[in-house]
């Protein structure tokens, strides 16, 4: 049985928005998980999933046994 925990959240960011992570001002993105909690979390951890209309979808963030960083990944 894994200690990983998984927490399910929605995102809405325009491009202009996540622009300000290039341009240094931003650093991190925090979001209300499915489950209430505040998340907070690095904003290079999506840039990948950022396109021409900014990052938007549900997202799955794994954390391990200590809560540190493993992946997220979006859902269908």
């Amino acid at each position: 049985m894994s200690d990983h925990q998984f927490i399910r959240f929605k995102l809405s960011i325009s491009y202009d928005q996540y622009l300000a992570v290039y341009q240094g001002i931003a650093k991190t993105v925090w979001v209300i998980a499915d489950d209430g909690r505040r998340i907070v979390f690095p904003a290079g951890n999506i840039k990948h999933y950022l396109t021409k209309t900014g990052i938007q979808g549900y997202f799955e963030m794994e954390l391990n046994a200590q809560n540190k960083f493993v992946g997220i990944k979006k859902l269908a």
